[in-house]
C-alpha cells in the first residue's frame, strides 16, 4: 500500500512540476504582456474657434487671453509665439499640430498653423457613450419583445 502512495505521490509531484514548467514556458512568450502606455495630450489645443477670435492689431496680453500662455516663446525671437500640440496614444504620436503669431510692436501682424477642429465639431465627431447606447438598445429589445407578444 505504501508503494501505491509513493508512486501517486510522485506522479502529483511530477504532474505539478510540469505543469508549472508549462505555464512559465507560456507566460514568457506572451507578447500581450505589455505595460500600460498612457494616451497623454501635451501642450496648448489650439481650436479653429479659437483662432477665429484672433485679429491682426491685438496685443500680447489679448492673445494669451484667448490662446493661453504659449508653450514656446523663444528668446532670440521675441516676435513670434508658438502654441505646439501633442497628443499620443498607446505609445505611438496621433496628431502633432503647430500654430504661431507673430508680432511686432506689441501688436499681431500674421498668425498660421495647424489647428484641431472646433468644440462643437470635436463632441460631435466623438463616440457615443457606451452606457447610454446600451440603455437604449436594450428599452429597443424590450419594446420589440413587448410587441410581438
Amino acid at each position: 500500500m505504501s508503494s501505491l502512495f509513493t508512486r501517486i505521490h510522485s506522479f502529483v509531484r511530477l504532474m505539478r512540476t510540469l505543469s508549472t514548467a508549462f505555464l512559465l514556458a507560456t507566460l514568457t512568450g506572451c507578447s500581450y504582456l505589455t505595460p500600460y502606455k498612457l494616451d497623454v495630450p501635451q501642450g496648448n489645443a489650439i481650436t479653429a474657434d479659437l483662432t477665429a477670435k484672433i485679429k491682426l492689431g491685438m496685443t500680447h496680453a489679448q492673445v494669451r487671453y484667448v490662446l493661453g500662455t504659449p508653450l514656446l516663446a523663444d528668446e532670440f525671437h521675441k516676435n513670434r509665439w508658438d502654441y505646439i500640440y501633442y497628443d499620443s496614444r498607446g505609445g505611438s504620436l496621433k496628431q502633432d499640430k503647430r500654430y504661431h503669431v507673430l508680432f511686432e510692436e506689441d501688436r499681431v501682424v500674421g498668425m498660421g498653423g495647424d489647428t484641431l477642429p472646433e468644440r462643437a465639431r470635436v463632441a460631435e465627431l466623438a463616440p457615443e457613450d457606451p452606457r447610454a447606447a446600451a440603455k437604449a438598445e436594450e428599452a429597443r429589445r424590450k419594446r420589440a419583445e413587448g410587441g410581438s407578444e
